[in-house]
């Protein structure tokens, strides 16, 4: 009957030699303390977004996290080169675009735990402060919210009447457009299209209901 004894050796440039149980354990601390433990931070849904039919990327959408306004979604780790997070929320998993969701400033460990057995903060899916907006001094300290989706393509190059065209935000039939407060007196908006945000014709939108 063969025996067959299995051990752990050490390679030095100069030796070869059996490893110690000390040796084994010195080498799992540097190991673990080498392992690059993601930040988890919590972050709150500021719109709605179903993926399916609000992704830019549709052949990734399958991937994504759907969520609601004030749901608490657990990141970690930073975005990606396309603007998303890696979260968690209710025991799903995906990507979540960054200017949909706002960090909640919290580093207790304690506290996170709390939210995250909330779930949810008590947002009013009609109004966001401003600090949850823009830095954008022209934008009211709160502001009232629509969601609206494009009737047609708009280019503001080509189809602008205004002269400074470069403040005003282009996109494509179907697009859901974030508008933030009233109409002007030029009958434009000032809109959110996936994190740019611009001045928007009110004739090539039209309102979507929230639920």
């Amino acid at each position: 009957m063969e025996t067959r004894l299995e051990l752990d050796v050490l390679i030095f440039p100069d030796e070869v030699r059996i490893a110690t149980p000390d040796d084994l354990r010195e080498w799992e601390l540097e190991t673990a303390s080498q392992v690059s433990i993601p930040t988890v931070r919590l972050f709150v849904a500021l719109y709605p977004y179903n993926p399916a039919a609000m992704s830019p990327n549709y052949e990734t959408a399958g991937e994504e996290l759907p969520f609601v306004p004030g749901q608490i979604i657990k990141v970690s780790g930073d975005k990606d080169s396309d603007g998303f997070y890696h979260g968690e929320s209710g025991g799903l998993y995906g990507y979540v675009p960054s200017n949909m969701v706002a960090e909640i400033p919290v580093d207790d460990e304690y506290l996170k735990h709390l939210l995250m057995e909330q779930g949810f903060l008590p947002v009013d899916r009609m109004s966001l402060s401003m600090s949850d907006l823009s830095d954008t001094a022209s934008i009211p300290e709160d502001v009232v919210v629509r969601r609206m989706v494009a009737l047609f393509d708009y280019d503001p190059w080509e189809s602008s009447p205004n002269m400074d065209s470069e403040v005003e935000l282009g996109f494509q039939s179907g697009d859901i457009i974030y508008v933030l407060g009233d109409m002007d007196q030029d009958g434009f908006y000032f809109g959110d299209l996936r994190g740019r945000r611009g001045l928007v014709p009110s004739n090539f939108l039209q309102p979507l209901p929230w639920d």
